[in-house]
């Protein structure tokens, strides 16, 4: 399998050797290159085509914000990752709009980090646990936060069935929905089975 490329953006040199350490210890993560400005990205998207693209908000000279948006809009095959301190609900929005696959917090930790840049690079979409609920929105639409088979293993959740039935009904392991379970949760921030269930119902998910 074909390693995922990665190119950071961030302005500190400090903490771009930091996300390169963490993502290179992943066999599967390449880091094909690291710049500290958004014109720097802009130009070092359209020469490596990386499959994503780690960019903090706060850059000099073009943010991050209108950098993901001209990289969404010019380097199809791109996916963009925010990787930032702030949590505010307008900056996530904000990213969204621009084309941001996700928005990871920078006190996440390394799996998450790892976990983040295989997601949004398969397409999926992934959240900082603490900012889900700010991005879904009490009682709005829900967004693809939960990938296609995450939604099929909450929708039988929500049927009752236990992790046994929903991993025949689809297949699996047992040890591979319970995984599912924890990482919808996770990425949802909730914190029980009847949670879970009020979501999915808020949501369209269940019947």
């Amino acid at each position: 399998m074909d390693k995922v490329r990665v190119l950071l953006v961030d302005d500190h040199t400090v903490v771009r050797r930091g996300l390169r350490k963490i993502l290179e210890s992943t066999p599967e993560i390449e880091v094909v290159g690291e710049v500290g400005d958004g014109a720097q990205a802009l130009t070092a998207a359209t020469s490596l085509h990386p499959d994503v693209v780690l960019m903090d908000i706060s850059l000099p000279g073009l943010n991050g914000i209108e950098a993901t948006r001209r990289i969404t809009a010019t380097t199809p095959g791109t996916q963009v990752l925010m990787l930032s301190m702030h949590a505010d609900e307008q900056y996530v929005r904000q990213s969204i709009g621009a084309g941001a696959k996700g928005y990871l917090l920078k006190d996440a930790d390394d799996q998450d980090l790892v976990s983040a840049v295989l997601a949004v690079r398969k397409g999926e979409t992934y959240f900082s646990g603490t900012l889900a609920r700010t991005v879904i929105g009490e009682g709005g639409r829900a967004p693809d936060v939960l990938s296609p088979r995450e939604r099929e293993v909450l929708a039988l959740i929500c049927s009752g069935r236990t992790n046994r039935e929903v991993a025949e009904a689809l297949g699996l392991s047992v040890n591979t929905i319970e995984t599912h379970r924890k990482h919808i949760i996770d990425k949802l921030d909730l914190h029980s089975t009847a949670e879970l269930v009020r979501y999915a119902i808020r949501h369209g998910m269940a019947s």
